[in-house]
């Protein structure tokens, strides 16, 4: 049964994967994933690559050569086995083939350099070629955020008292922070009113606000994202949590957890009682639909700035 529901799940959600696959950093992520399947397996090409199977074949994969070394086969086996390990952690349909991609890359530069140094040092080139002028693409989906600046912040922050700021630390960079977005956006949609806010700060490019609220942009500390909460212009709690090293604590960023750790549920019921008492007697759904669309406005024009 769970099998059929995700099968329908794919199904349903197809146009928009296949719409989502379209773009020029997956097609051409795709092409370099394949790239040695291809020159392995191309009429015409394959027959001038060298092999080291006992039958001559060099438009088969190595299975077991003369030397018995040399498998081929076993690499993209291990390939296999290390995707199925990073995505047993992975939340977002990016994140699952954001690993594809990226061990397949790794796969395919020691294959090429295995049959010819010259093809792995193209094929070497061609990656960092893509790494320096395709970017992942960001997400552009529906979301009730704030983009802060360095010089907007502060003020914002502190502006109402009575207002909740859930705010994300992210950088542009971050492949983390890119699987993040779809998420953090979902959970506006479902939790933003007048009381509970959400807020976004690109810390890669405001290096003062990443210092200001220590939320390191190392790689190495694996603080990207983090989201800070905020109650009276002050900082409640953070996720992930740092140790006394500088290194985040381990914590998955899913919806599930950020819900759970963040008392969101609470803090919504509570900032829709702060609603009605701000509006009278406009009832709470007009006012959190009249929030929303403050709050569509000032992400726009937030994004334009930026």
């Amino acid at each position: 049964m769970g099998l059929i529901t995700g099968v329908l799940a794919f199904l349903y959600h197809l146009p928009q994967i296949y719409k989502w696959l379209l773009k020029p950093y997956y097609i051409v992520s795709f092409l370099l994933t394949v790239a040695f399947l291809v020159v392995r397996k191309a009429p015409g090409l394959c027959e001038h690559l060298a092999t080291d199977r006992e039958d001559g074949n060099s438009c088969d994969f190595d299975w077991v050569s003369i030397l018995g070394e040399g498998r081929e086969v076993e690499i993209l086996m291990f390939l296999s086995a290390i995707v199925m390990m990073k995505n047993r952690r992975a939340i977002t349909l990016e994140q699952h083939i954001g690993n594809l991609f990226m061990f397949s890359k790794v796969a395919n530069a020691i294959l090429f350099f295995r049959l010819d140094i010259r093809l792995g040092i193209l094929y070497l080139a061609l990656c960092v070629a893509f790494v320096m002028t395709c970017k992942p693409p960001l997400y552009m989906g529906p979301e009730y955020i704030k983009y802060f600046s360095d010089k907007t912040i502060d003020e914002e922050l502190q502006k109402d008292g009575r207002v909740t700021w859930i705010v994300e630390f992210y950088a542009n960079w971050s492949s983390d922070c890119q699987s993040f977005a779809p998420i953090f956006a979902n959970l506006s949609l479902k939790y933003n009113c007048a009381g509970l806010r959400f807020g976004k700060v690109d810390i890669g490019r405001y290096g003062e606000v990443s210092q200001r609220y220590k939320v390191s942009t190392s790689p190495l500390a694996k603080q990207l994202p983090s989201l800070l909460l905020f109650q009276g212009g002050r900082e409640v709690m953070r996720r992930p949590m740092v140790d006394n090293k500088g290194r985040a604590v381990s914590w998955t960023f899913n919806e599930e957890n950020i819900i759970r750790e963040f008392n969101l549920n609470e803090l919504f019921q509570k900032s829709k009682k702060l609603n009605k008492k701000q509006n009278g007697f406009q009832t709470e759904d007009g006012s959190e639909e009249l929030q929303q669309e403050t709050e569509v406005e000032q992400s726009t024009e937030s994004k334009k700035d930026q």
